[in-house]
């Protein structure tokens, strides 16, 4: 078990990560960021263009759309696939088709690997 201190010294890490890796990512009308927060229970993903300050798409587990798809619980890698799936589909609506992957820090694994993949899978490039 984690203590709370351990915690806390994981996130500052992470947080550390995120802005290094944000340093370098950059989203713009031709290629917007695909940005992703995970926390214990859910999963949130973003479309957004950060020369415009806007966000064109987005999805999570507590999206209508995708809550409807799942059966169970909503922090594991079904979850995670059925938005990206879902945030994929809307991207394409909005003419949204290559993208730069932010992950904020987390590492390319489980539920983060599982979105990305979905969202390669239903049309999204990057």
């Amino acid at each position: 078990m984690i203590s709370r201190k351990d915690h806390k010294l994981k996130n500052k890490r992470r947080i550390r990560r995120k802005k290094s890796v944000r340093a370098n990512i950059f989203g713009s009308a031709e290629k917007p960021r695909l940005s992703v927060f995970r926390s214990h229970k859910n999963i949130y993903c973003q479309i957004i263009d950060d020369y415009q300050r806007k966000t064109l798409a987005s999805a999570s587990t507590r999206s209508k759309e995708v809550v409807s798809s799942l059966d169970g619980f909503s922090g594991n890698c079904a979850a995670a696939a059925a938005v990206g799936k879902a945030l994929a589909e809307k991207a394409v609506a909005a003419g949204v088709t290559s993208v730069q992957f932010d992950r904020s820090g987390y590492r390319y694994h489980g539920r983060v690997k599982a979105l990305a993949d979905a969202a390669r899978k239903a049309g999204l490039k990057f």
